[in-house]
């Protein structure tokens, strides 16, 4: 069974800790295309291609400029690790044990707009290229073109036959063209109950979504059934809710 988590736009780049294992991503030579078209972006070109600020596309106009072609344990820094955002707040791999990490690695993706899909210990240099951005390419006019059916195919083959869980963001699974892929899908859908009001809270649904891939490394759950029992931060599968493709967790929202 495998996870699948979005990758966050807050990263962290100070040093994992001494002796963190680290793997390199499978599709570096695609991300190093990418960068070489991203490279001859102006500031102002990033600034409405991402719609971000000026000091930030500064940023990525710098970053970009640096990024080297081999990533190493000096110049970059495990995804799981380099990335802050909510879902990695839930995700939390920095308290993961070595053991716990080596699972993680077979049974957790991270789809990224640069580097396709990522391991957890997959070595990723900063950066920030989302996946819904339309960076003209040789394939296409964005990265959906670019990425093609590969991203799918890599998700089907490692999970292995087993089901894929889609805990990414709608711009970001769009890329794996799940109705190509063979695995079953099934994505889980968090929401806040108050009062006889039942809703998806972006915040909440973010840390939720890693907060199952969590679950379901520590506790090493290896069939889809074993799901249902997640029950973090007070969430509860709703059966009455839920269908085939698509499980309903729910909660009680704090008044």
């Amino acid at each position: 069974m495998l996870a699948v988590l979005s990758p966050a736009k807050s990263l962290d780049f100070n040093p994992a800790p001494e002796g963190t294992a680290y793997s390199m991503p499978d599709f570096q030579t695609d991300a190093n295309r990418l960068v070489q078209i991203a490279k001859r972006l102006t500031v102002e070109d990033l600034r409405k291609l991402m719609k971000i600020s000026e000091d930030l596309a500064q940023l990525n106009v710098n970053r970009f400029k640096t990024f080297a072609k081999a990533s190493t344990a000096e110049n970059a820094k495990q995804a799981a690790l380099a990335f802050t955002g909510d879902t990695y707040q839930g995700f939390q791999a920095w308290d993961l044990d070595a053991d716990q990490l080596a699972y993680a690695q077979d049974h957790v993706r991270i789809m990224s707009g640069l580097y396709g899909v990522l391991r957890p210990l997959d070595l990723m240099q900063p950066y920030r290229l989302e996946m819904g951005s339309r960076l003209e390419n040789k394939e296409g006019k964005n990265l959906y073109a670019y990425w093609g059916t590969r991203l799918g195919k890599a998700l089907d083959q490692a999970s292995g036959g087993d089901a894929v869980i889609n805990l990414a963001s709608n711009e970001y699974f769009k890329a794996a063209s799940a109705k190509t892929m063979k695995s079953r899908v099934i994505t889980p859908e968090f929401k806040e109950e108050k009062g006889n009001e039942l809703k998806m809270v972006g915040f909440y649904a973010k840390r939720a979504r890693g907060a199952m891939a969590r679950y379901m490394v520590e506790n090493r759950v290896d069939h889809v059934e074993g799901l249902k029992d997640f029950n973090t931060d007070g969430y509860g599968f709703r059966a009455d809710l839920s269908s085939d493709d698509k499980w309903v967790f729910s909660r009680v929202q704090a008044a």
